[in-house]
């Protein structure tokens, strides 16, 4: 960590808060301060929105997306020679288990050498005349300034998804990343200036949540929001975003269901469903929540994730035996602990876990945990869990799970296991959901484009969706003499 700065990036200048402010930064798994960094207010916003500005024309018009992609590369190649200590510092400040954190900025590298070469193919188009003295063509142009907002449940590829490819599509970034986890962000940051961006191209602030998004909203030469966090946050950013029509990108909660049918192989399923459920405490968007399972493998289902939930090592991610880490913070391990507790109050049978472990004294602990005899009657089934517990729920029929799935206000991501294709042409079909993985825990991908339905968001991140919503279309039409 000593290599970086850790400090606000404004205007080409590392900087403290405006206001003097700090913030402690806490190791979930030690409840230790690891570092001490700025935390300003809506005048650092302000002040980084106003150098992207500036910034902006020289970006955009006077830099070929060749030249923004070679500096995008060689971010890319910086962070793949230092995975490991990037992901010791994602460790520490957000607690997951090494191998994840150093796995998510792999993926993170891929994405800004993804769009170093996507920003190449934003294609226009020429669209045919119906007149003989006309010609029209379609051109693909940059937003302008971007707002980026990004959760701490993934700190490096929340902020990378968004940063690569506004700058791959030539806008200029103002990055805020979640006070949690402000030491990857500033890293990422740090790696950019290494590879040569331009002065005010990239601007990264840490401070007040409120202030800082609602300066977004307010200044009028911001041009987009891409935000990834609560959907309580994003109603507030929907409603602000009328003061200047501000584009919004929002990936926000979800509650993915998992329909498992009865020609699949329950060992293998098992011992894959359990590594999906509890990768980063449960702690994803997209994680799989709600376990739809056949009644005809109802108990075998149990009997098999029972134990293997049980034998999960809970600890500090930086031991190399821990299979799920800590919480982020307290707060988040209070609520996981009330929704159970109203959920075993309600009837659910716990089968695995409950509580926090014995042989933890500091941390944000919670054990992995299985319930039973649950229904979307359940407030633990309808709410966003976001923590380690696995409910599972019965049906006996294709049109029940389906109802069951579609019973929620969310609609990120789904999943469905069955050898039959016509079961599973139906289901993913018949799923209200922006991603459905068949037979596959990972429907997301750098090169497929990331969004959700309903309350869960508005937009695209990744793939060739991900680089047009920073993206203006221009028609421009010529009279021929």
């Amino acid at each position: 960590m000593s290599n970086y700065t850790y400090l606000q990036y404004i205007d080409g200048n590392w900087a403290q808060a405006s206001n003097g402010s700090t913030w402690d930064v806490v190791n979930p798994a030690t409840e230790e301060v690891i570092r001490t960094v700025p935390f300003g207010s809506a005048e650092d916003c302000n002040a980084a929105i106003e150098a992207a500005a500036r910034a902006f024309k020289d970006w955009a018009f006077n830099k070929t997306p060749y030249e923004r992609g070679a500096i995008l590369k060689k971010a890319a190649d910086i962070m793949r020679e230092r995975l490991d200590a990037l992901g010791r510092t994602a460790t520490m400040e957000s607690g997951k288990p090494f191998r994840e954190a150093r796995g998510e900025w792999g993926v993170t590298a891929d994405l800004f050498e993804w769009y170093a070469e996507e920003g190449k193919r934003a294609y226009g188009r020429v669209i045919p005349s119906r007149q003989i003295n006309k010609r029209r063509i379609v051109i693909k142009q940059p937003l302008g300034v971007v707002g980026v907002i990004t959760a701490w449940n993934f700190p490096s590829y929340n902020p990378g998804r968004a940063v690569a490819a506004a700058l791959g599509a030539g806008c200029t970034v103002v990055l805020r990343a979640s006070e949690f986890t402000p030491l990857t962000a500033m890293e990422m940051v740090n790696i950019l200036v290494e590879a040569g961006i331009p002065k005010g191209v990239v601007n990264l602030i840490n401070g007040e949540p409120e202030a800082q998004g609602q300066a977004m909203l307010d200044h009028p030469t911001l041009r987009k929001i891409s935000f990834t966090g609560s959907t309580r946050v994003g109603r507030i950013l929907l409603d602000g975003a009328s003061r200047n029509f501000t584009r919004l990108g929002l990936e926000l909660g979800g509650n993915a269901p998992v329909l498992i049918f009865p020609d699949v192989d329950l060992e293998a399923l098992a011992k894959t469903a359990v590594t999906a459920r509890f990768r980063n405490n449960g702690q994803v968007c997209i994680s799989p929540q709600r376990f739809l399972v056949h009644t005809r493998v109802l108990e075998e289902f149990l009997d098999r994730t029972t134990g293997l939930i049980s034998a999960l090592k809970v600890g500090n991610g930086l031991d190399e035996s821990s299979d799920v880490g800590p919480l982020i913070n307290a707060r988040q391990r209070d609520r996981v602990e009330q929704m159970m507790a109203q959920a075993v109050q309600e009837g659910v049978q716990v089968l695995a876990g409950g509580g926090r472990p014995a042989d933890l004294n500091r941390g944000y602990f919670y054990q992995p945990t299985l319930i039973a005899n649950v229904t979307m009657a359940h407030d633990i089934a309808r709410q966003e869990i976001f923590g380690p517990v696995l409910p599972v729920i019965p049906f006996t029929e294709p049109e029940e799970a389906l109802d069951i799935a579609n019973a929620t206000e969310y609609g990120l991501a789904a999943y469905l296991f069955t050898n039959d294709l016509n079961t599973a042409i139906k289901m993913y079909e018949g799923l209200e959901f922006g991603m459905v993985g068949v037979n596959d825990w990972a429907p997301q991908t750098t090169e497929a484009p990331f969004g959700g339905w309903k309350q869960s968001g508005q937009g695209h991140e990744a793939g060739q969706e991900g680089l047009e919503d920073y993206m203006e279309t221009k028609v421009v039409a010529f009279g021929v003499t």
